[in-house]
């Protein structure tokens, strides 16, 4: 670009925006005579600054400075062309504005200053003489740069009052001061800008959601935060680097653990508290899934997450649900990681993926793991979770501190004692454990979340226990007591003694709940392998029965059979004492299986 003076010069808005031209004429690498601005160019960052959108300030301020610098710098600047419609403001992307700005510099034989390679090539195609900035060759660095150092996680600036950091390492950090000197709305205008204009030259930069009042940039490897009134009271930036990257080995993981990331678990929730080092773990696996010669893509908002180039990173915020669904079932990924799930439609689109049979795993804000779990009750029918959630990974001080695992069983919930309240169940167990922490089921119109307080029983409960035994002893030498809570016990004892237990109307174990000060419930005692002594048999199996010989003692007698401490079922012993049962029955088979595979098979009265 040579030093002669451009008798009339037509700046468009990407480099009014970006705040070049008048970058250019204080370097005085432009000298110029008159600069003529389009109305619609002006109407344009109207606009958007109507919108309170960073850009329509951005080049409003620019404008403001070209006005300084025409009377320091003894240049005209001219607004002139058509004020544009509505309609052509709202299609400024489709090129109705930029069209407009072309035509304004043909009709002035002037100079058109460009910063969009798109606009530079139709004005060549136009032959109109035009001048395109090269914007990478402006990247210096930011004033942002100074206030991080090697050990700081964020930087919070705000008017009115002066920096802050947070210093250290997840769930081990201070926040630190930056010095006493307040920061001015100026201030944090001036490092606004710089940050996009940044964001639009580099290609690890991208304005990720801009929204009247706030804007989210991604720019290398910080995550940036910008808001202004009147969604926030003040100015405020906050910007959040990664401290340090960390593999999956770092994380000295168990083997079985190590195991199911690596082999089963297709449905990964990795959750913690903001700031714990969720991401950081995210990435660690993102990194080892990649070095495994898979196919391996993120659904970020914003794309903050620092990986290497074989992984694609998708940005939610720059398309919708439906594209990134269509896009992932068509490049067919091994694994996919979505970060920051936060609203309904994300985990919407979580569940509708994993069900399509794509590997996943999700990043969620969760204080307890089984929050985490929790934050799709009542998005995702209960019975559908396990299939799309089977571990959760739980991040606390930037270390694994519990994984959960998840199960559907049908069962009676934990608690309760009757048969008939059995119901599908999704237990939550402890991964490494393997003891079950909590239980989800259908409660009436709700689902609800209890959690099991497992087999140890109160040293009160099993002292109660035992007087409720010894006065239930005068009816049955064989009886279990089971306390469901402080005032309420379950009494099993054999069918036969039910009714005298009970007494006419209820009158006998109305005078014992009295005496004993509790609520009993009386139910049948289950004949189970360990109640009545074990009989000695001899097994037969023929082509179409088994035989169980007992001998003449138990002739005629009632006999339960258990395979593997399970009961089976209860058969008469023959005049010959032998129990005998045909294949053509279901039980006959299954019987036949166990004996022929050595498993403990076992009859009692």
């Amino acid at each position: 670009m040579g030093k002669d003076i451009i008798e009339k010069l037509v700046p468009d808005t990407s480099v009014i925006i970006e705040g070049l031209l008048s970058k250019k004429l204080e370097a005085k690498e432009i000298t110029v005579h008159t600069i003529l601005i389009h109305e619609a160019a002006l109407s344009e960052l109207e606009h958007q600054a109507n919108q309170n959108k960073a850009i329509g300030y951005l080049g409003l301020d620019e404008l403001d400075k070209l006005r300084e610098l025409s009377t320091k710098l003894n240049f005209k600047l001219e607004f002139q062309g058509k004020k544009p419609s509505a309609a052509e403001i709202k299609y400024a992307k489709l090129g109705e504005i930029d069209s407009s700005i072309r035509t304004l510099a043909y009709e002035n034989d002037a100079t058109l200053l460009t910063a969009d390679t798109v606009q530079a090539r139709v004005a060549k195609a136009k032959g109109i003489d035009h001048i395109l900035l090269e914007i990478k060759k402006l990247r210096k660095k930011l004033k942002l740069d100074s206030y991080f150092d090697n050990t700081t996680m964020s930087v919070h600036l705000r008017e009115n009052i002066p920096p802050h950091a947070k210093k250290g390492t997840p769930g081990n950090w201070k926040l630190t001061p930056l010095g006493q000197k307040k920061l001015a709305q100026d201030d944090l205008k001036d490092i606004s800008r710089e940050i996009i204009e940044e964001a639009g030259i580099r290609k690890d930069g991208f304005i990720e959601i801009e929204r009247p009042g706030s804007t989210i940039i991604q720019l290398g490897n910080y995550r940036i935060v910008i808001t202004k009134p009147p969604f926030s009271d003040a100015w405020e930036i906050t910007a959040v680097r990664p401290v340090r990257r960390l593999s999956l080995k770092d994380y000295k993981l168990s083997e079985a653990l190590t195991k199911r990331v690596s082999e089963q678990a297709e449905g990964i929730l990795i959750a913690g508290s903001p700031g714990m080092g969720k991401s950081t773990f995210a990435q660690g696996l993102i990194d080892y899934y990649a070095s495994q010669a898979r196919i391996v893509k993120t659904i970020e908002a914003p794309r903050d997450l620092v990986l290497d180039d074989n992984v694609t990173q998708y940005a939610i915020s720059h398309g919708d649900a439906q594209e990134i669904h269509d896009i992932l079932l068509l490049s067919r990924p091994d694994n996919v990681l979505f970060d920051e799930m936060r609203n309904t439609s994300d985990f919407n689109l979580f569940a509708d993926l994993r069900l399509s049979g794509i590997g996943l795993a999700g990043v969620v804000h969760a204080t307890a793991p089984i929050d985490a779990i929790q934050r799709f009750v009542g998005r995702i029918e209960l019975g559908v979770i396990p299939h799309i959630i089977d571990t959760v990974i739980f991040i606390k001080n930037g270390e694994v501190n519990k994984v959960l695992s998840l199960d559907m069983q049908v069962k009676v919930p934990s608690g309760m004692v009757e048969a008939d309240l059995a119901r599908p169940v999704v237990v939550v167990t402890d991964f490494e454990t393997k003891k079950p922490e909590f239980e989800l089921y259908s409660y009436g119109e709700e689902t609800v979340v209890i959690p099991v307080k497992g087999d140890s029983k109160s040293p009160s409960h099993a002292l109660a226990a035992k007087t409720v035994e010894k006065e239930f002893r005068k009816y049955s030498d064989d009886l279990e007591v089971e306390f469901l809570s402080d005032n309420k016990c379950v009494v099993r004892v054999p069918e036969d003694k039910i009714s005298r237990i009970i007494g006419k109307q209820g009158s006998n174990i109305n005078q014992i709940e009295k005496e004993l000060g509790i609520s009993i419930d009386i139910a049948e005692l289950k004949a189970s392998a360990s109640s009545g002594k074990g009989i000695d048999f001899k097994p037969n199996i023929t082509k179409k029965a088994v035989e169980l010989y007992v001998g003449n003692r138990y002739a005629g007698k009632d006999l339960n059979i258990f395979i593997n401490g399970d009961f089976l079922l209860r058969a008469k012993a023959s005049n010959n004492g032998a129990i005998k049962i045909h294949k053509k029955n279901k039980i006959g088979n299954i019987l036949s299986d166990a004996i022929e595979d050595g498993e403990d098979v076992k009859l009692s009265l």
